[in-house]
This record gives structure tokens, sequence and C-alpha cells, in this order.
């Protein structure tokens, strides 16, 4: 079920009690899909730290490509071709422009390779933005699965963003820590918050930090999602275009 624009929505929120949006949800699902929305589901490729490829849908849509600095030191870039890239913003660990294809980092309503895409602007940190500025939350549907991008925050979920981005069938998102990252336990929370039924964690360290790093690893994250399923699946992922409804966490690398 395709969700209404985000812009909408952010109109209605000021207004609006959590009742009357349900029903401009509800109201906003009935516009047909575009074509890349059917399904058949979608394939995920990690690239490391943020940078992920998710294809279906006829559409290729890379995320968060970045320069081998930081906490992304060491890894082989992202140089590939994808019809979108969403960026969490331009700074050069999750914007960086080293792929090609049509690049988005502002908040909007856009139309892309068959896909619908909103973005939604958030606090990059703790401090509403004082200290690095705005992030941009993605939401889109590819491939039969509603898609929510928040890796580049800190900053704690307004209630109109938890009805903006729905219950997404796929949440990807920031768990290192850091400045401008959600730790373990935050990221957690807005997992419990958002309850997606497949979540994958990005931006937190595999094996030695590097210098000028921030973050962590992943482990805080599961450790505070006690309970909830986890598999490890190596560098990519095939996910169908119906999942089960039970919250599990696909760990790549």
């Amino acid at each position: 079920m395709a969700l209404p624009p985000l812009s909408l929505l952010r109109r209605c929120a000021g207004a609006l009690g959590g009742s009357s949006l349900a029903a401009a949800v509800a109201f906003g699902a009935s516009s047909l899909p575009a074509a890349a929305e059917q399904g058949g589901g979608v394939n995920v490729t990690s690239y490391g730290h943020s940078a992920l490829l998710i294809q279906g849908g006829g559409a290729t849509v890379l995320i968060n490509p970045f320069k081998a600095v930081a906490c992304a030191a060491g890894l082989a870039e992202p140089r590939v071709r994808a019809d979108v890239i969403l960026a969490s913003s331009r700074l050069l660990d999750e914007g960086a422009p080293v792929a090609s294809g049509k690049f988005l980092v502002s908040p909007g309503s856009y139309k892309v390779g068959g896909l619908r895409i909103e973005g939604v602007s958030s606090p990059h940190d703790r401090f509403d933005g004082r200290r690095f500025g705005a992030s941009t939350l993605w939401r889109w549907k590819q491939g039969g699965l509603e898609i929510a991008h928040i890796g580049g925050t800190a900053a704690p979920l307004r209630p109109e963003d938890k009805v903006l981005l729905g219950r997404p069938d796929l949440l990807i998102i920031g768990v290192g820590g850091g400045a401008k990252v959600y730790d373990g336990a935050e990221a957690a929370a807005v997992v419990k918050e958002l309850q997606p039924r497949r979540v994958i964690p990005v931006q937190y360290v595999s094996g030695k930090t590097p210098a000028d790093c921030d973050q962590g690893s992943v482990e805080p994250f599961l450790q505070a999602l006690a309970g909830t399923p986890v598999k490890r699946v190596g560098r990519s992922v095939s996910l169908p275009g119906k999942l089960s409804d039970a919250t599990q966490v696909l760990v790549l690398r």
C-alpha cells in the first residue's frame, strides 16, 4: 500500500491529530502505483559504511555513496551507476560524488526511474542540527516493498515523522553511534517504534576502527534488540515482494 506524499502529510501534521493523519494515509493509498513500485522484491548489496545498492522493479537505487575517509577509510568507493542516488547529506562519508545517476539530497517529492520518492528534512545531530546541519530521511516503494532510509541522523523522530514513515517493509538505519548517527540503543528504540518487517543496520565499524572515526560496531544495536531474530547474510540479500510480518534484522557485510 503506497503512502501519500510526505509533503502533504507534513502540512497536515501541525493541525491534525493522529486519527486524522491515519485517515490521510488511507486516503492517499488509492493512487495507482508507478511501474517500479510493482511487486517482485529487491536485491540489496552492501558496499560498506552506509552505501547500499537496491535493485528491483526495473530500477536501481544507490544509497549514501562515500569517499574512503573517516569511518569509511579503507573501503572501496561505490563507483557504480544507478537510476537514482539518495544521500543523507553532502558530507563526504554519505553523499560523495563518486557514482553516476540522478543525485538527490534535498527534501522534496520526486519521480525518477519509475519511482516516487519522498524526502523530509531532519536534524543530523542531537543538537537540532547546530553541529552538522540537516540530513534527509527518504521513503519510496520499490519491487512491492515500502522502504525507509534514515541512515544519517542522530535526532529523535518527531511524532509527524513516525506517521510520515509509516510501517516500512524495509528500514535502513544507522547504528554505530558518534556525533551524527544513532547509537545502538537509540536505533533500537526507533525500530521498536516503527516496527519494520526487515531492518538493515548501516554506518558502523567492522574490524579495526579507522583513525578519525567516532563510530562503533553493530553489536550494541543487536544487544538492544535482544530477542529479535538476526540473520547475517554476507554482502547481499534478496527480499521477496511480500515479507513475513515479524521484525528481522539483516546484517550485511
